[in-house]
């Protein structure tokens, strides 16, 4: 089928020169901005504003004074951490960024800690969330299709794929991001996690799981994409559930499987260096945040100092070498 094809051609596309150097910052940018907040770490009024928000982390937008490229800047309040009881996953996000290196994943370029905080400097996706754009069709999911391909082919499992994990960079390609869930996995694994509405069955039956759920989230996702909404939902967790492994759906109407996929048959004359995105967002430059959400400011940033033996935990964090450039 032509959807094979281009999950062939995007998969050629993500080994070009071209794609791999696309909105890389120079690595004495990184280095610079590096530099600059080992010094100055805690002046969080340098920060230009936030991203997105979670239980534990917060993402802001940062920038480089000198060269004035953005960066990303994921900021974990330790105390927070450790009484939700997930080191065990930001240690997982932190060993899975470190080994991978693919154009339709999120770069981690440095760590470090304080007696406060888990820091992670990333590359800055302007675009959002792929949910902004969820009936753009199945071109999306073979790009997703070759990032999840790369991570199994490392014995990563991701385990959390969902439209807000995805995001658009400046030219439209796919980037997975928050990779909490992810773990390397050779064999099965036994750990609830991940959003509801795209757990796999066997997952909720805590029956041991591979590598597998992904594609049964990837099932989920082009469900939603197509139709607006996902296959298995409810008001309440349980019910959710239920319907999961009752593996029941109801089709909308409206939903013609061989239209949509016109979206992606469209391409199907271009050379594999000019594959274009359906959507290339508006982005006024490069620090532009309009396709994000504004989050109020609040106290979050205030958690107290983590005693030395708490941080023995995270003794492993500090690595100031620029990772994958």
């Amino acid at each position: 089928t032509y959807f094979c094809s281009l999950i062939a051609a995007l998969a050629a596309l993500t080994t070009s020169p071209r794609v791999a150097q696309r909105s890389t910052p120079p690595a004495d940018c990184v280095a610079a901005v590096v530099s600059s907040f080992v010094r100055r770490l805690n002046g969080l009024h340098r920060f230009l504003l936030s991203l997105g928000t979670g239980t534990f982390r917060r993402v802001h937008l940062v920038k480089e004074k000198t060269a004035k490229h953005f960066f990303a800047l994921k900021v974990m309040s330790i105390p927070h951490v450790i009484r939700l009881k997930q080191e065990q996953h930001v240690h997982s996000e932190k060993s899975v960024l470190k080994e991978v290196s693919h154009p339709f994943l999120i770069r981690l370029f440095w760590m470090w800690h304080d007696e406060h905080f888990l820091y992670m400097l990333m590359e800055y996706v302007p675009s959002g969330e792929l949910f902004s754009y969820l009936t753009t069709g199945l071109f999306y999911s073979a790009e997703i299709i070759c990032a999840i391909e790369y991570l199994h082919s490392k014995e990563i499992v991701y385990r959390d794929l969902k439209p807000e994990n995805i995001l658009l960079d400046r030219d439209g390609h796919i980037k997975l991001t928050v990779f909490g869930f992810a773990k390397k996995l050779v064999d099965r694994t036994w750990t609830l996690c991940g959003t509801p509405e795209y757990l796999a069955p066997e997952v909720i039956q805590s029956k041991g799981h591979g590598r597998a759920v992904d594609w049964w989230a990837l099932g989920i996702l082009i469900f939603e994409m197509l139709s607006g909404f996902p296959p298995f939902f409810d008001d309440n967790l349980f019910g959710i559930y239920q319907k999961i492994l009752a593996g029941k759906i109801d089709f909308p109407r409206h939903l013609d499987f061989h239209v949509k996929a016109s979206d992606v048959k469209r391409h199907r004359k271009l050379k594999v260096q000019h594959i274009s995105p359906p959507i290339v967002p508006k982005i006024a430059g490069d620090g532009d945040t309009s396709n994000f959400e504004t989050y109020p400011k609040n106290d979050w940033d205030t958690a107290a100092p983590v005693p030395q033996k708490d941080l023995e935990i995270f003794r492993n964090w500090v690595v100031c070498a620029c990772l994958n450039i």
